[in-house]
């Protein structure tokens, strides 16, 4: 399938990324850079049997399904099935015991959506959180490929929202990856304004593509989330599995008393005076809410959330949440 066919878009057109052959990769992601997650990334799984640490397990976490069953046949009961295996009612009609057999699917879709808006291009001590979402968008999407199973996606900024359905193998995570890439590169802190992209009309966007048994994975800061944002995730929970990564960074919760707080795209800076008590109350105010709000949807509706702040590496930070040792 080729991208135009795999690809489908709403709202503006996509603008160009800039030209140039350097990228601070604290700022902006390469195409290189996120396919370099490929080795690291088989230390995490997203498949239902999960270490004890892994945050997919747990109180107030959801666990996750896996791939589907296929039924395959009837047969004798032998020593060593699992009695809840029995069909007790063909075991009735045929006076000896019969257990059913199913195989697993050989593949599961899962789809990736992420925010890739100007609310995202923030960060004050390691990455902005439009690239510790792309960094962890990019290991999940390693995963899943080498796990087998089908990787589909939507990137969103906050002019456009590209859609890719699930396929398999290197050219779906090409797809993906160059996708991903091309959006986080159009942020720009010199960009025009516009309006942001509703995160709303994105979920209603996966709940179309995500009809049933896909593991769905959201990497956001959930910028103006809000009730409407909590009914289409219940809505996409009821028949696949979805998991939220909240994406932080650290000045939200270590505002200084005194002085400015300074961030910067590369390039551009912006200056938040922190003596200013409105200012600061304003700002750990958002950010109180907002964790608040993705917790509730936790408690609420069972799924599980991954917190990935932009203060560390990306990579350790994944393989730490979902139980494994680090890279």
């Amino acid at each position: 399938m080729n991208r135009r066919a795999s690809i489908s878009r709403m709202g503006l057109a996509p603008a160009a990324a800039p030209s140039t052959d350097s990228w601070d990769l604290r700022v902006h992601v390469t195409l290189p850079h996120l396919q370099g997650f490929r080795a690291a990334a088989r230390a995490i799984s997203f498949l239902p049997r999960q270490p004890a640490r892994s945050a997919l397990q747990g109180r107030h976490r959801a666990r996750i399904r896996g791939r589907g069953l296929d039924f395959e046949e009837l047969r004798n009961y032998l020593p060593g099935d699992d009695v809840r295996a029995i069909d007790w009612k063909v075991t009735a009609r045929a006076g000896a015991p019969y257990v059913r057999v199913y195989n697993e699917e050989r593949d599961r879709p899962t789809l990736i959506v992420v925010d890739q808006r100007m609310s995202m291009f923030f960060g004050t001590v390691r990455n902005t959180k439009s690239v510790t979402a792309a960094e962890t968008a990019a290991i999940v999407a390693h995963r899943v490929i080498s796990q087998g199973d089908r990787l589909g996606g939507i990137v969103f900024g906050d002019q456009c929202v590209e859609e890719l359905r699930p396929g398999r193998g290197a050219p779906a995570l090409t797809r993906f990856l160059s996708v991903l890439t091309h959006a986080n590169q159009r942020l720009r802190a010199d960009a025009a304004k516009v309006q942001p992209m509703a995160m709303n009309a994105v979920l209603r966007a996966a709940a179309k593509l995500a009809t049933r048994d896909h593991l769905v994975i959201v990497i956001s800061d959930f910028d103006a989330a809000d009730a409407e944002t909590e009914r289409h995730l219940g809505a996409i929970a009821q028949h696949n599995d979805v998991v939220l990564a909240l994406v932080t960074d650290p000045t939200a919760e270590k505002l200084p008393e005194q002085g400015a707080v300074t961030g910067t795209d590369g390039q551009q800076q912006a200056r938040l005076d922190m003596a200013a008590a409105d200012v600061r109350a304003g700002v750990l105010s958002v950010a109180a809410d907002r964790t608040e709000l993705v917790e509730s949807w936790q408690r609420k509706m069972k799924l599980s959330v991954l917190p990935v702040t932009t203060e560390h590496e990306t990579l350790p930070q994944i393989v730490s949440l979902m139980g494994g040792a680090r890279p």
